[in-house]
């Protein structure tokens, strides 16, 4: 009886350790988030609107800590990379199929003070009338040809979208293949396409 006690309580006193070692480890790669604004009025153009072709512009921002962020516009539909050469990473051909905007406020998820994720909403329109959709999207920042969108979570069809989307940069970024397409994240709603 006296031996069993004692297993236990060694069983349950390495748990405790290792418990508490994992909090270590996570508090250790402390992920956070910053906030940066996407106002395009202030940003460098880099191409200006043309009538003989579908563009509407390109821009190049700042993002966290000076990042680059180009953002354009062709066909209206929005398109948004980030990185030193944002325009070459795929994040800057991918868009949602429908027509579309994108929100002012870009989330940066960062690990120990480095982005390695962004978290951006858009507005697709609807074939009703004129609202629109709201769609959050998650990309990975991985500057030399793996910045892309990872994963997009229909706000409207999924109350904790935000949460989403954050466990998604979290779990997801650095390891997605951009070769892939994003992945839906939680009920589809209007992303089934």
């Amino acid at each position: 009886m006296v031996r069993t006690f004692i297993r236990i309580f060694r069983i349950g006193l390495g748990a405790v350790f290792c418990s508490l070692g994992m909090v270590g480890i996570a508090n250790a790669q402390s992920i956070t988030s910053a906030y940066t604004k996407i106002d395009l009025a202030q940003c460098p153009m880099l191409q200006g609107a043309s009538d003989e072709s579908t563009l509407g512009g390109s821009w190049l921002c700042r993002g966290y800590e000076g990042l680059p962020v180009y953002v354009a516009e062709v066909d209206l539909r929005m398109f948004v990379s980030f990185g030193p050469n944002a325009r070459s990473e795929p994040a800057a051909r991918q868009t949602l199929p429908n027509f579309n905007t994108i929100n002012e406020t870009l989330e940066w998820r960062l690990r120990n003070g480095k982005p390695f994720a962004t978290i951006l909403r858009w507005f697709p329109s609807l074939d009703v009338g004129q609202k629109t959709g709201s769609v959050l999207i998650v990309s990975q920042y991985l500057p030399g040809g793996r910045t892309c969108q990872i994963a997009r979570i229909d706000a409207r069809a999924n109350k904790n979208a935000n949460v989403l989307a954050r466990q998604a940069a979290d779990t997801l970024a650095g390891r997605f293949d951009c070769n892939t397409p994003p992945q839906v994240i939680g009920n589809p709603g209007m992303l089934r396409w």
